[in-house]
């Protein structure tokens, strides 16, 4: 039977009782996932099943971040109140519970020799601990903002980190200092990947951008041309020959001397948040809520691999370009492992806490797939071993599916099951468009009846009509905004949005001015603060979230302004200027005075949302 999908669905699964906020895959395998929640769990799965085989808990708050280990041993997983907590895999327990973070740890990653382990925070911070001491041996300050992206170097000697505040940096572990900052994004880094060989880096960025450096001089390679979505995970090709990018609902294959794309492969996987290549298929990963969903994508199919082979193409794929390569063998003694990291920072040590150890617990759902998959070998000896195969592709659209391709089946919640009523039709029957319309009972009569056509559409049209009405004003007054403001002036722009008292168009205008940072001011910031205010109270989570946003970029921008100039000795003299600056600072001021009040009332909001008002709650810290 002929395949004609280069991807597919593999399976689709609840995860946990509360949304899912991080996962993994297992990059060795492909075959293993590791989940975490809003719950404060950290859930283990087999690729391809629907249950979960085993359940971490141990975390008091929601778990923001995951990683396995090089060899699928380990896992990690780091928290909302910035505790680390390492699992042992094959023994089921926990060995280590790591504190130090002040905020949320956001990205991890195992040194390639599974001695050390580094977290990335929304403290600004980087810390590189030492899995065997129990402790935080050095801590690298740098960024300005939340570190979404770390990973160490294939030989261990360097780490390479990414930000919000669009930075990328490299840092060399021995020395314990950076070596270089990389500044040519404009949107924050989510996602670095350093090639499996040569020195090369590549950085993916919300601004849509892939750019590869050269860990030699530190130059930029080459830069794709931004025509796709904001990159969320990448995946270098296991022998290095091109580099796959996961953006929302899209996947695309990239060359880097010269910059070009191979492919282009879209894809229903949403935000995809991680990927990995295995038996020459790439496995993706995402989550929406409480589920998690996996993907599939057949390589030799993609090109530069598959279709009508490209002569000069493949040459310039499989092309040297005199890089150095990293040398990658692990060191064979303690002493030599213990010279590629810096000496200890005078920190206070981290110790396990035994209490902690008791409330962390290893839940084993499922013990047949967990000895399988994470006690190999706990097995005899003459056991010949499993061999993983590929996921069978679907079958052609329009033939009956053979039983080995059938799909994984999707898991359903408890919540979702219910018992089907022996008067419900089968499921194969045809679906009546009476069955969606509204019943209304007949006085008298105990028979339900339906009501007419007529009145379904007129119900229909009223409610069509109702938001027509409010769409076309809304249109208008972006119209008058957008006349304003094409005219140069943006303040009376500003100023006639906010007579217009609609919060929509409010939301709109903060998005323009969230995307184009260098357009904010004094004059806005005091402007704008008293619909933020308002906004944060909205029953629409959009707008709570616009109002977050501007809020970030007001205090990262404009607070120290603000403080230092509330703080100041007054003037000698007349200084009109500074007397108009100090009042807007004030004012200012009073209104962030006011929504610090609103976000600690909104401490126990939790996800996406939640995470924004920590954040704003860390930069306000500042105005202290």
């Amino acid at each position: 039977m002929s395949h004609t999908k280069r991807a597919w669905k593999l399976q689709e699964f609840v995860a946990h009782s509360a949304n899912v906020n991080c996962l993994a895959l297992g990059q060795k395998s492909g075959r293993v996932l590791v989940t975490g929640g809003e719950d404060r769990k950290v859930n283990l799965w087999a690729v391809g099943k629907p249950n979960c085989i085993m359940s971490l808990t141990g975390h008091t708050t929601p778990v923001e971040s995951v990683r396995f280990g090089p060899d699928e041993e380990m896992v990690m997983a780091g928290s909302m109140s910035g505790a680390l907590k390492i699992w042992d895999l094959e023994q089921a327990k926990i060995i280590r519970t790591l504190t130090g973070h002040k905020s949320s740890i956001r990205s991890l990653d195992f040194h390639p020799y599974g001695d050390y382990a580094a977290s990335g925070s929304l403290d600004f911070n980087i810390k590189l601990w030492d899995i065997r001491r129990k402790g935080c041996i050095y801590n690298y300050k740098g960024h300005t903002d939340c570190v979404n992206c770390l990973r160490f170097s294939p030989d261990g000697k360097l780490i390479a980190s990414g930000g919000a505040d669009g930075l990328v940096k490299i840092w060399d572990l021995t020395a314990g200092k950076v070596l270089t900052t990389l500044n040519l994004h404009c949107g924050p880094v989510n996602v670095v990947e350093f090639h499996p060989k040569e020195l090369l880096l590549g950085t993916g960025s919300s601004d849509k951008t892939i750019k590869f450096w050269d860990l030699e001089t530190f130059s930029m390679v080459s830069s794709t041309d931004g025509n796709s979505t904001p990159i969320r995970s990448m995946a270098f090709h296991p022998d290095g020959l091109c580099l796959f990018s996961g953006g929302k609902d899209l996947l695309k294959v990239y060359g880097w001397e010269p910059s070009e794309c191979h492919d282009s492969i879209p894809i229903s996987w949403g935000d995809v948040a991680d990927i990995t290549l295995t038996q020459n298929q790439l496995i993706g990963a995402s989550f929406s809520q409480t589920n998690v969903s996996c993907y599939v994508v057949d390589v030799q199919r993609v090109h530069p691999f598959g279709g009508v082979p490209n002569q000069e193409g493949q040459q310039q794929l499989n092309s040297s370009h005199n890089r150095k390569s990293f040398i990658t063998e692990r060191p064979p003694t303690q002493s030599s492992r213990q010279a590629s990291v810096p000496k200890e920072e005078a920190e206070e040590p981290t110790h396990d806490n035994e209490d902690e150890k008791e409330t962390s617990t290893a839940d084993i759902k499922n013990p047949e797939d967990y000895r399988e998959i994470f006690q190999p070998k706990s097995r005899i000896s003459r056991s010949p071993t499993r061999r993983v195969e590929p996921f069978p592709a679907p079958p052609e659209d329009g033939k009956k599916e053979s039983e080995s391709s059938k799909p994984v089946p999707k898991a359903v919640s408890k919540q979702t099951r219910q018992i089907k009523s022996p008067r419900e039709p089968p499921e194969n029957s045809a679906i009546s468009a009476q069955d969606f319309l509204p019943k209304s009972e007949q006085p008298g009569n105990k028979k339900s009846t339906f009501v007419t056509d007529e009145s379904v559409l007129q119900t229909i049209q009223n409610g069509h009509d109702a938001m027509s009405a409010v769409m076309s004003s809304r249109s208008k007054n972006l119209q008058i905004v957008r006349a304003m403001w094409t005219s140069g002036n943006t303040k009376t722009a500003l100023d006639s949005a906010i007579s217009m008292r609609d919060p929509s168009v409010i939301v709109d205008l903060l998005n323009v001015l969230n995307l184009k940072t260098g357009l904010w001011n004094l004059d806005l910031c005091s402007s704008l603060l008293p619909q933020v205010k308002d906004l944060l109270n909205s029953k629409y989570e959009s707008h709570s979230e616009a109002a977050c946003n501007a809020l970030k970029i007001i205090l990262r921008n404009f607070g120290p302004v603000i403080k230092s100039n509330i703080t100041s000795a007054p003037s000698i003299g007349v200084d009109l200027s500074r007397e108009e600056r100090i009042q807007k600072c004030n004012a200012c001021y009073n209104f962030l005075s006011e929504i610090r009040i609103t976000l600690e009332k909104k401490q126990s909001v939790s996800g996406k949302l939640g995470n924004l008002y920590k954040e704003v709650q860390i930069l306000m810290s500042t105005m202290d």
